[in-house]
């Protein structure tokens, strides 16, 4: 094997960037079996292993970090020498706004594919609930929004995307000894008011009857996060935005179920001009598949 296929080296790199053959194999596409099959028999040909492969995650040895840093440059190169062939004329500015927790895996594959099809397109991207995108959008302030479908901002359904309760690394609750997510009340990390994913997280447990306190409350998936890898907390969060090293729990653990969320594409009275069309159905191409 002389020759490196763009395809192969794509999906090398979109493992790397998920930390996971399974989420890897969603960024293009392909099944985790077609995906793992292929990236093997690169393997093979070049004699040496790529990735460290653990049960949860895996990180990319010496020579997969070599490979991903000419792997980025290449597929870079080409989708540049294509976008600038194919759409050259193109230009203007966007505004998306996205909530952090979609925006933290939902959002990059997105604008990366963009990005390299309209280089001359300027993309602002702001990050707030949905509950605080809605008026942004009816006042024209943002051209576009991908959030949680309510009744004050509803769009072009995208997808359902799951909620789960979202736990600690094990090594956290070994750290101080004990499995949080059996606590009563309940510890839970919340988003600030307004949220659905917040109000459905609360309407389930009351519901069950299960005690509660919230330990944390923040606009930010990160300073969520943070609560439940010191394994102080649990939160309610959409599967996709669950950190590949935190336990998804369920009645198994005492919780109850949570309903999914509607993820839907919503546009301002403004967007309807080219450069906002491409962007919008770059979206629905990469998002509902």
């Amino acid at each position: 094997m002389k020759t490196l296929d763009f395809d192969v080296l794509a999906m090398v790199v979109a493992v790397a960037d998920a930390g996971s053959f399974v989420r890897g194999a969603a960024l293009v596409h392909r099944s985790q079996a077609a995906l793992s099959m292929q990236i093997r028999a690169l393997e093979d040909t070049l004699g040496k292993p790529l990735f460290i492969r653990a049960p949860r995650n895996v990180t990319p040895t010496p020579d997969g970090h070599t490979l991903i840093a000419y792997a980025r440059r290449m597929l870079a190169l080409r989708d540049e020498a294509w976008a600038s062939l194919a759409h050259p004329e193109v230009t203007g500015r966007v505004s998306i706004g996205m909530p952090d927790d979609y925006a933290s895996s939902l959002l990059p594959p997105v604008l990366r594919k963009f990005s390299a099809n309209w280089p001359k397109v300027e993309i602002q991207v702001v990050g707030l609930p949905s509950s605080a995108l809605a008026p942004l959008v009816k006042d024209n302030k943002i051209d576009l929004a991908c959030v949680t479908g309510t009744r004050e901002l509803a769009g072009e359904f995208i997808r359902f995307e799951p909620m789960v309760w979202a736990g600690p690394p094990a090594q956290a609750s070994a750290a101080i000894g004990r499995e949080v997510w059996r606590e009563r009340p309940l510890p839970i990390a919340l988003f600030s008011a307004g949220s659905v994913a917040r109000s459905n997280a609360i309407a389930a447990l009351e519901r069950e009857n299960i005690a509660y306190r919230t330990s944390y409350e923040s606009p930010s998936l990160m300073g969520l996060c943070s609560m439940v890898a010191a394994g102080l907390a649990v939160a309610p969060l959409a599967r996709c935005a669950v950190p590949e090293t935190f336990v998804t729990l369920g009645r198994q653990h005492g919780l109850p179920a949570l309903p999914e969320l509607e993820v839907v594409l919503a546009r301002s009275a403004r967007s309807n001009r080219p450069t906002c069309d491409f962007l919008a159905e770059q979206i629905l191409a990469e998002l509902r598949a």
